[in-house]
C-alpha cells in the first residue's frame, strides 16, 4: 500500500467525491492558485475550475453565510477556514443557524456542509492561530465534530462528513499535515462514532485526541521498557462519542488518562472524563480518572514556551507513571 501525508489524504477524500457529486464543491480564502494555506487545495482548481474551488473574500462570516445558504439548497460546500481560530467571526452562521436549522424547520430542510479547520499549535504561529476549540464545538447541539489523528483516517471520515446531511467540523492538527501513513487509493470510509484502540494494553487505558495520539503511542513505547501496558484509545469523532469502547476498556485497565491538546480546564477531555465516571466502569477504577491538557495560557511564539504550553510525550510518560505508582 502507498504512503501518502494527511495533508494528501485530506485532498485525496474530497477530490474524489468532486468528481462523482457535482454538487460538492469548496470555498475559501487562497484555496485556489496558491493552493490554501497549508496546501490542501493544490491543484485542485486546474481539475475543477475556480467556480468549484472557490476563492472567496477575506471574511469568514461571508464564507459561512455562503455554505449555508447553498447547503440548504442541496448543494454539499467544504469551507477551508484558514485557521481554526478564524472560526470566531463565522460563530453566528455557524452555531445559530447550520446546527439549528434542520431542528426549527422539522427536518423539512438540511445542512450538509463541512467545515474544514487547521488547528492546535507546534508551528510557531502563537497565540491567534494556535488554538484548539472542539470543545467550543462540541458543546453545540447539531454540529458533527470529527478529529483524525492520521492520514487513514483523515481521508475515511472526510469522506464520510461530506456525504453526512448535517454540519461537520473537521479538525485537523497543523502539525500533522506532513505525516504519512499507508492510505488505499479505493473507496472506502469510516463511520461516525466508532473509536479505535490504536494499542491494546492492560494497565491503564489512554483516551487521546488528535495529534495527542500519536504522542501518546509513543509514550507507550516508552514506558513500556518499564513493564507498564497502556492501551491506546483514538474516539476519532467527539461528537457522536463511541464511550461504549472507552468503557470497556476501562473495565479492563481498571485506570483512565485523557489527553488532550486543548486547554485543561474546560476542555472536552472533562466531559470524557465524567461519562468514564457516570458510567459501570466507575466500580472498576482503582483511582479517579485524571485529564492531561493544555495550560491556561495563550499559545506563545516562543518555540520553548510553546511546547511547555500543551503535554508532550515526556508529559504523558510523567503523568502515567505517577497514576501507576500510587
Amino acid at each position: 500500500m502507498r504512503e501518502i501525508t494527511y495533508a494528501s489524504a485530506i485532498k485525496e477524500a474530497m477530490v474524489q467525491e468532486m468528481r462523482i457529486d457535482k454538487d460538492v464543491f469548496i470555498l475559501g480564502e487562497d484555496i485556489g492558485i496558491y493552493g490554501g494555506s497549508f496546501g490542501v487545495t493544490n491543484g485542485m482548481i486546474e481539475e475543477f475550475g475556480p467556480e468549484r474551488v472557490r476563492n472567496t473574500p477575506i471574511s469568514e462570516s461571508a464564507i459561512s453565510g455562503c455554505a449555508v445558504g447553498v447547503a440548504m439548497m442541496g448543494m454539499r460546500p467544504i469551507l477551508e477556514i484558514q485557521f481554526s481560530d478564524f472560526v470566531m467571526i463565522a460563530m453566528d452562521n455557524i452555531v445559530n443557524q447550520a446546527a439549528k436549522m434542520r431542528y426549527m424547520f422539522g427536518g423539512k430542510t438540511q445542512v450538509p456542509m463541512v467545515v474544514r479547520l487547521p488547528s492546535g499549535s507546534g508551528l510557531g504561529f502563537a497565540a491567534q492561530h494556535s488554538q484548539s476549540l472542539e470543545a467550543w464545538m462540541a458543546h453545540v447541539p447539531g454540529l458533527i465534530v470529527v478529529q483524525p489523528s492520521n492520514p487513514y483516517d483523515a481521508k475515511g471520515l472526510m469522506k464520510t462528513a461530506i456525504h453526512n446531511n448535517n454540519p461537520v467540523i473537521f479538525f485537523e492538527q497543523k502539525g500533522l499535515y506532513n505525516t504519512k501513513a499507508d492510505v488505499p487509493e479505493e473507496e472506502y470510509k469510516i463511520p461516525l462514532g466508532v473509536a479505535e484502540v490504536k494499542k491494546e494494553g492492560t494497565d491503564l487505558t489512554v483516551v487521546a485526541t488528535g495529534i495527542m495520539v500519536n504522542r501518546t503511542l509513543e509514550a507507550a513505547e516508552e514506558l513500556e521498557k518499564d513493564g507498564n501496558s497502556i492501551e491506546v484509545i483514538d474516539p476519532r469523532t467527539l461528537v457522536p462519542l463511541d464511550i461504549k469502547t472507552i468503557i470497556e476498556s476501562v473495565k479492563k485497565t481498571n485506570r483512565a488518562l485523557v489527553v488532550y491538546e486543548a486547554v485543561e480546564r474546560g476542555g472536552y477531555g472533562a466531559e470524557i472524563a465524567s461519562l468514564i465516571g457516570e458510567s459501570e466502569a466507575f466500580d472498576f477504577l482503582d483511582e479517579p480518572v485524571s485529564r492531561l491538557g493544555g495550560i491556561a495560557t495563550p499559545i506563545p511564539y516562543n518555540p520553548k514556551l510553546e511546547k511547555a504550553a500543551v503535554p508532550q510525550v515526556e508529559d504523558i510518560v510523567k503523568k502515567v507513571k505517577s497514576m501507576m505508582n500510587k
